[in-house]
This record gives structure tokens, C-alpha cells and sequence, in this order.
């Protein structure tokens, strides 16, 4: 009988995972992980992993599973929060939650159930494995949830062979009203609970105060920037090779003070990332104004009107080698190759069409249609059909 550990977070999902693990006739444990928590920043006074535990201590009872909770804090405050600090320091945006399953899901958390004589872990996201035999070889296939709405791939874009060998996705054929039902049938405390909002280790938090126990703020003007500045009309020149013009085409507009007017004041520019229009409380515009770059050098935002301006807008983004992944190692890309897939730059965005690009530094995505807001630090998954071949942290 294989033992299968089950991530169970005190949501529905993980909840009906372990449900439908146990009906396949797994040995099934079930497994809290307490991450990293700071009440200083929360927003409310609920204490939100003592309820989870809680809600996932009593799912564990009422399947008849055994279940230990295990403190994962150090390794969450190392591996996830530190590396946040750091990236906002330096101007880039992580993404915490692609983080939480390359290091802590699928790793700590993964080492410990290897200890415990698990042949796999499971979780709750939305995404499904498939396995194919490649010249003798078992290869694992990181695919689409079967519910479009709750897909989750992306969020697990930076998992190795390795990793994926050893998890289990029991509810990724199922849509969300599906996994509902069931807990309802079943009678789970789970079967009504809200989705978790907010960063997957912090539970409810304010990134801004999050972000100022480390970076301090420091007053810095707010600069708008007019559509007709002249760059985003300048020519693209004809270029002797295509990673010429790639690189010419990936390089974002560099701002000064002097291309645009000063409409206010901020509070520190690593609170702000691109693409983003509430907390800039500036009035008085037409339309309402978007973050289009931060410089944390110079401590500078600049911003533009409206969701359509030139400065949010760019087709070609940039990961170095350092920064690639491939799920599918047998499909990476050798220096001059290329291949069409379907990227996208965020979760829950639609897939756009794309071209990758392979050079000596690393890998060009040339998207069909210009993507708004690239951000640096976020991550860049690319697909065929289904399947999630790779990703990168963007440059």
C-alpha cells in the first residue's frame, strides 16, 4: 500500500484531496505546515493559522487519517520572506507563491515526508500530471487543471522532474464547485470556507507594511509621463540578426526626471511595482494614472494615463540562464533554436502566443501581441497546449 502525505492546509481543496486519496485506497497522513507569521502586519485579529490548523485537524479526524502539524517558520522566513525583501530592494517583484512550492512544498516540506516512508506528497492545486515513456525513459508531464477558471499550473512552473516524480494532484480533474460537492457530501467543516486571499505564507497581510519593517520609507516624486514622449515613437532601426533587434526590443524606456512633470510625492518607490494604479493618490488626472517604471536608485516612480499608455506596453521579454527552468529538461532549447508556445506572464492571464528564442545568455519570449506591464522579478511560464514545458524569472 503506497503512503501518500498530504499537504492539508484547512481549505477545501487540500481537503478533498485527502478524501479522494484515501477512497483510492492510499495510506494516507495528513500534514499542517506552520509557516512564517508576523502579527504585527496582519490586517485582522483573527490568528488565521490557528483556525486552518484547527479546520485541517478536524478534516483529518473525520476521514480517519492520522495528522501532525509541522513548523516549517525558519526555513519560510530564509527561503520566502528574506528573498522578498531582497528582490523589492532591488526594484524587482517576486512572486512568493511560485517560491512557497519550488522551496517549501516541494522540497522542506517533501523531505519530511520522504522521512515519515512516503512514496508521495499530495496538495490541493489545480493541475494535473501526466507521465510518458521517452526512449525507455519516464518523463513527467505538468499539465492544466481540468477547471480554466482555477488552473494552477503556473504557480508550479518551477518544479524539477525530481519533484514532480513524487506528487499527486487528486483534485486536478475536478472544477471547484466539483471539489464543493464532494466536501459537502462528506460533510468536511471545509466544505463552505472562503479561498485563501493574499500572499500563500502571510495570510492576510498588507504588503506595504509588510515591505516597511525592513525597507524604511523615503519621500520621492512621482513623475507622469506623456504618451507622446518621444521614445515610444522612436523607429525600430533595421538590425544585421534577429538577437539584435530581440535585444533591442526587450530593453524598457529609461526615464529621467526631465521627461515627464512631477505630480507628487510617494513614500518609497520598492513599495511599488509596474502596472499598478491604487495607492498613488494623485488627483486630477483625465484618466487615471499606472505605475509604468520605479527607479529605486534615484527613488523615483514614474507613471502614465490611462491602461493603454505606450510606457506599460513591450512584446519581448528577457531570462538570463541563471533564471530558466525547464519541467521538461528533453525539450530545452539549445543556443539558436527556437519554438512556438503559449506564454503567459502572470496567473490567471489568458495564454498569449509566443515565440521562444535561445541565445548564448539565455532565452527571449516574443510575444504575438505587446504584454502590459512585464514586470522583473516575476515569473514567465511557456506551454504547449496543456502542458507547462518551462518557466523563468523575467530580467
Amino acid at each position: 500500500m503506497k503512503r501518500v502525505i498530504v499537504g492539508l492546509s484547512g481549505g477545501v481543496d487540500s481537503s478533498v484531496a485527502a478524501y479522494i486519496l484515501k477512497e483510492q485506497g492510499y495510506d494516507v497522513i495528513g500534514l499542517f505546515m506552520k509557516n512564517w507569521h508576523d502579527d504585527s502586519v496582519t490586517i485582522s485579529d483573527e490568528c488565521p493559522w490557528l483556525e486552518d490548523s484547527n479546520d485541517a485537524m478536524l478534516v483529518a479526524d473525520k476521514l480517519g487519517i492520522p495528522f501532525q502539524t509541522v513548523d516549517l517558520s525558519m526555513q519560510y522566513k530564509e527561503r520566502i520572506v528574506d528573498y522578498m525583501f531582497n528582490e523589492y530592494e532591488k526594484g524587482r517583484t517576486p512572486n512568493p507563491d511560485v517560491l512557497c512550492n519550488r522551496e517549501i512544498k516541494f522540497d522542506v516540506f517533501m523531505d519530511i515526508a520522504l522521512e515519515l516512508g512516503a512514496d508521495f506528497v499530495a496538495t490541493g492545486h489545480y493541475c494535473r500530471k501526466g507521465t510518458i515513456t521517452k526512449e525507455g525513459k519516464e518523463i513527467h508531464q505538468l499539465l492544466a487543471g481540468s477547471d480554466n477558471n482555477k488552473d494552477q499550473s503556473y504557480f508550479l512552473c518551477q518544479l524539477s522532474q525530481a519533484q514532480l516524480a513524487k506528487a499527486l494532484f487528486p483534485i486536478g480533474e475536478l472544477t471547484k464547485p466539483q471539489v464543493r460537492e464532494i466536501a459537502k457530501a462528506q460533510n468536511l467543516i471545509t466544505a463552505e470556507k472562503k479561498d485563501s486571499q493574499g500572499l500563500c505564507f502571510i495570510g492576510k497581510v498588507r504588503l506595504p507594511e509588510f515591505l516597511q519593517q525592513k525597507l524604511k520609507p523615503k519621500e520621492g516624486n512621482i513623475v507622469e509621463v506623456d504618451e507622446s514622449f518621444e521614445t515610444y515613437s522612436r523607429i525600430t532601426p533595421a538590425f544585421n540578426s534577429k538577437e539584435n533587434e530581440l535585444e533591442f526590443l526587450s530593453q524598457k524606456p529609461v526615464y529621467s526626471l526631465s521627461d515627464g512633470k512631477v505630480v507628487g510625492q510617494h513614500q518609497g518607490a520598492h513599495y511599488f511595482t509596474k502596472g499598478q494604479r491604487k495607492g498613488l493618490a494623485v488627483g486630477g488626472t483625465k484618466e487615471p494614472l499606472f505605475v509604468i517604471d520605479t527607479d529605486v536608485e534615484e527613488n523615483v516612480i514614474y507613471t502614465g494615463q490611462g491602461k493603454d499608455h505606450p510606457g506599460l506596453y513591450r512584446n519581448v521579454l528577457f531570462v538570463t540562464n541563471e533564471e530558466l527552468h525547464w519541467v521538461r529538461e528533453d525539450l530545452a532549447l539549445s543556443e539558436g533554436e527556437t519554438m512556438s508556445v503559449l506564454a503567459r506572464i502572470r496567473y490567471r492571464q489568458a495564454l498569449e502566443k509566443a515565440t521562444l528564442h535561445k541565445v548564448a545568455s539565455g532565452l527571449y519570449v516574443e510575444f504575438k501581441n505587446k504584454q502590459s506591464a512585464i514586470t522583473e522579478g516575476q515569473f514567465v511560464a511557456w506551454y504547449l497546449e496543456d502542458e507547462l514545458l518551462g518557466s523563468g524569472v523575467i530580467s
